[in-house]
């Protein structure tokens, strides 16, 4: 027999969100059978400032007159209290919403079944998993120098910096490669003139022969992971109009 589940969700003690459905029939104590069937998506992936739906499909015997869907993270450590919108779907089959504010991670759907006299008759458990996709990570390229601040042409320009990315906190970024561009007085172009890659904290060391006086920059180009950042800029001057190789 299919039943219309009436959908409602409220949050549970400790911050699992509750779905109850209801319906009608009758059968022996004996008969009771209650089975989370299928999670879909499971993962579910949710992308930044969207919104994912996950449906849960629930088997029960004819004996069973309600039942309630809870789900919560896995994790102790992490609960939302915030109340979940649930679609009135047919047979005891509900809908929640997921996005970028629920918990990552493991998550756990508890299915319980209530008879006609409200007394709980079974229940059944199931994992699955959130996977919140907030986009990429904002970086940034703290301290970059130019030194010395005046060279005689033909010497050494030495670099240095750190990148650093925004998680929960500014961080040093290891690993990852960092350009160094030149933009000579009057002109409007930049060029590239060294590059490094980042080590302990994020920091990295290059170095150019000087040429003429003008502008640096540190520059990041990002990955799929990390969004892309520029230094400040910092001039050197360079003097003398001769040098020897």
């Amino acid at each position: 027999m299919r039943r219309i589940a009436l959908g409602i969700v409220s949050a549970l003690v400790g911050g699992a969100m509750l779905v109850s459905g209801a319906g009608a029939a009758s059968a022996t104590k004996a008969d009771t059978q209650l089975k989370i069937r299928d999670i879909t998506p499971n993962p579910v992936v949710v992308e930044a400032g969207a919104e994912t739906t996950a449906y849960f499909d629930i088997g029960a015997s004819s004996d069973v007159q309600k039942v309630e869907l809870s789900v919560a993270p896995a994790d102790d450590g992490f609960r939302t209290m915030r109340t979940k919108d649930v679609k009135d779907l047919e047979g005891w089959r509900f809908a929640i919403g997921f996005n970028e504010n629920d918990p990552d991670g493991k998550w756990k759907a508890t299915a319980v079944a209530f008879d006609g006299a409200g007394k709980q008759i079974a229940k059944d458990e199931a994992f699955f998993a959130v996977e919140i996709n907030k986009g990429k990570a904002e970086t940034a390229i703290w301290s970059f120098r130019a030194d010395p601040y005046k060279v005689r042409k033909g010497k050494s320009i030495y670099f240095s910096g750190r990148l650093v990315v925004d998680d929960n906190g500014w961080e040093g970024v290891r690993g990852e490669k960092v350009n160094v561009y030149y933009r000579a007085n009057g002109s409007s172009a930049w060029k590239w003139v060294a590059s490094d890659w980042t080590g302990h904290g994020g920091k990295f060391y290059a170095k150019t022969k000087a040429w003429k006086s003008g502008t640096f920059r540190a520059v990041y180009a990002g990955d799929d992971e990390l969004e892309g950042a520029k230094s400040r800029t910092d001039y050197v001057r360079v003097y003398g109009s001769w040098w020897r190789r």
